[in-house]
């Protein structure tokens, strides 16, 4: 911990008006005056916590945030990191498991929430307690020391040269063990700029696509000179800078980690002048065991074992890290010396490290013919039409796949067949499937990019197959063209005006007040099935009275509530709304849960990520976003009692009506988002 706040001191000496922590509206902190704040906080933390108990962080980047991790290292308190995309239960079970004692969730100023957990041992010196996202069971929180970090920091900083603290923008979501240990406490040390801007506002604000033409804009306008992404993200920024024909030439430093990145998009990475350097760590490790050095970048290579570690290889080829490792999970032992990783690596004649995958992934075919499962999603992945993909089939005679689109319109066979051109014929894909998109909001990706392939493959490749995920997969192209509605990814992003969010919340309203009567209608056409009927019974009276909250938001907001009543709703409202009569009415009333299922799912990301955004940038209260926030709890719980629903349907007739029913609903649904004008004033009719 030390190594950390003399370094604040001698760089407040030094620089003292050079900025520490910066953000684009202004919040900002100097050098000078970091740690006199950070010390004021810490001092005022232990007179609210114990300081032998974590405290939960579930924040999401800014200024005062960074201050509030900063205070509770100086102050010795244990940091339980949660990343904001945690579920509910998730985030219950990692306080419950640690004995967290409080949940921060937005700035110190705002106090904590306090948690009723009982205290927990654990390990003397914890200092961050980070829940790994492993690839089978339950993930474990695993206890890291403060020198340990820090030394990792330094580590980070020797490999590529103090000279790139410059201004380095957090990407990867808040609570990302990697983020903090290679990019938030280097950059301090080494006396850098941290720009921690919230992640809508950087174009992070979508879940399911982030906008990567106002990431890279963001990194333009804001001089940004270091990065730090998960492949994933570094695909999307390549794509968009080949788009816009656009470079970044303040760029000094881009790290990619987390999840092997396919060779082709370095190259086109690095032909586009980026300084990509790729590397490999664990969190058992403290996150970064290997980088790249400057002028040391070699395809397909992770680089070389930082300065504080040493890397061998066992017999069968596992990878085995001697040097400071965790002080163990939550209430197990310490791990063992040297570390066995699970994955399997290869070093070249300088030294330089090869991942080649998990030893527990290795296909092996009918034929007989061990193939590396990463090995062909790199093949895949390397698609433009291949968003992400996972190949799988232990014991076929062939490698299957489950794809997912990048598109609407993507040509997944032509995708298959020019991957496969690049495969020897035994690892070639013969089966695939479409799939949804895999995120850590599933729990079927990591925070940093990794795939859950249990969770994956439970969804996916069983027996059978439940029909919730079933309708997540039918319906994924109709997802992406919904989410790419300018008017959704401005609200997504927090861009939008004052008076467009009036007019989204006027023609909420609109659909909103038939929702009951909707349910009513559906209930009783469906009053013979008496599994159906009960839970519309429920639904009914969660959603009684929902109108009112909108109305009650756009007098919050400046509008005029009793204008909006009276008004009459888009032509593209009104068309959602009627369809949906007609559906019960003429159809199989069961279709209408594919409606329940399209607006649930979609409020919950315009809760979580959009409500926060569009009050930040506009100032607006709380209280205009009574609406959008109550659903983000709310809705999570029903997708949870939807599914649970739904997947008790047997009948093909019924399951086939919702699919048919979400699909048209996104389509008439991104046309109500689309009705709204983002450029002029909206005036209630």
């Amino acid at each position: 911990m030390s190594t950390l706040f003399n370094a604040l001191r001698a760089h407040a000496i030094n620089h003292p008006e050079r900025i520490a922590i910066d953000a684009p509206d202004g919040n900002s902190i100097a050098y000078g005056g970091i740690l006199p704040e950070v010390e004021r906080l810490s001092a005022h933390l232990l007179t609210q916590h114990d300081a032998t108990r974590p405290v939960a962080l579930q924040t999401d980047h800014g200024v005062d945030e960074a201050l509030l991790e900063l205070a509770l290292l100086h102050a010795g308190i244990p940091v339980l990191s949660l990343p904001r995309f945690f579920s509910a239960d998730q985030t219950r079970h990692a306080i419950q498991t640690c004995g967290a004692q409080a949940l921060y969730t937005t700035s110190p100023l705002s106090g904590a929430k306090p948690c009723r957990t009982a205290p927990v041992p654990l390990h003397e010196g914890t200092a961050r307690i980070t829940f790994t996202s492993g690839s089978t069971g339950t993930p474990k929180g695993v206890c890291l020391f403060a020198a340990h970090m820090l030394t990792v920091a330094q580590s980070v900083i020797a490999a590529v040269g103090a000279e790139h603290a410059g201004r380095h923008l957090a990407l990867l979501p808040p609570g990302i063990l990697l983020e903090t240990v290679a990019g938030f406490l280097p950059t301090l040390i080494a006396g850098g700029t941290y720009v921690a801007m919230p992640q809508a506002q950087v174009g992070l604000g979508d879940p399911f696509k982030p906008d990567f033409a106002k990431i890279v804009e963001t990194i333009a306008t804001q001089d940004i000179t270091s990065l730090i992404l998960v492949p994933e993200y570094l695909g999307g920024l390549v794509a968009a800078m080949e788009a816009m024909n656009l470079r970044l030439p303040a760029l000094t430093l881009v790290a990619v980690g987390g999840a092997r990145t396919p060779p082709a998009l370095l190259e086109r990475a690095r032909a586009l002048g980026l300084p990509v350097r790729q590397g490999y760590g664990l969190t058992e490790c403290a996150s970064v065991v290997t980088l790249e050095m400057p002028g040391d970048e070699t395809p397909g290579s992770v680089g070389r074992p930082l300065e504080h570690l040493s890397v061998s290889l066992a017999e069968d080829g596992e990878v085995l890290i001697e040097g400071p490792l965790c002080l163990g999970t939550v209430g197990g032992a310490p791990p063992a010396h040297p570390f066995a990783t699970g994955d399997v690596g290869r070093f070249d004649s300088e030294g330089r490290l090869f991942i080649e995958g998990r030893k527990s992934n290795l296909i092996i075919t009918s034929f007989g013919r061990n193939v590396s499962p990463e090995w062909v999603e790199e093949a895949l992945v390397s698609q433009p039409e291949i968003m992400q993909a996972m190949a799988y089939g232990d014991g076929l005679a062939q490698p299957a796949a489950l794809l997912v689109p990048a598109s609407p319109d993507a040509d997944l066979g032509a995708a298959i067949a020019r991957a496969n051109a690049l495969l020897p014929a035994y690892a070639q894909v013969g089966d695939w499937r479409e799939a949804a998109h895999f995120t850590p909001f599933n729990g079927q990706l990591t925070g940093n990019g990794r795939m859950r392939r249990d969770a994956i493959a439970k969804a996916y490749c069983g027996e059978t197959m439940a029909f919730f995920d079933e309708l997540e997969a039918a319906t994924v192209r109709e997802r992406i063209r919904f989410m790419q509605v300018p008017q959704l990814q401005a609200g997504l992003n927090g861009t939008i005006s004052r008076d467009a969010y009036i007019a989204y919340l006027v023609q909420a309203y609109h659909h909103v007040r038939h929702t009951v009567p909707l349910l009513a209608a559906a209930r009783a056409a469906l009053s013979h099935r008496a599994d159906l009927a009960t839970a519309l019974d429920e639904y009914i009276e969660e959603e009684e009275g929902h109108e009112e909250w909108i109305l009650s938001d756009i007098a919050m907001a400046g509008g005029d509530a009793d204008a909006a009543r009276h008004s009459e709703p888009a032509p593209q409202t009104r068309a959602m709304v009627e369809h949906a009569y007609d559906r019960i009415r003429n159809g199989n009333p069961v279709s209408f849960f594919g409606m329940v299922y399209v607006l649930e799912s979609v409020s919950v990301a315009l809760a979580t990520r959009g409500a926060g955004a569009v009050a930040k940038n506009l100032g607006l209260p709380p209280q205009a976003f009574t609406y959008l926030t109550s659903h983000g709890s709310l809705d999570q719980e029903h997708m949870r009692f939807f599914a649970q629903l739904v997947n008790g349907l047997a009948d093909p007739n019924d399951r086939a009506a919702i699919t048919s029913m979400a699909r048209e609903i996104f389509g008439l649904y991104g046309g109500v988002f689309a009705s709204v004008d983002l450029e002029t004033p909206h005036v209630p009719a």
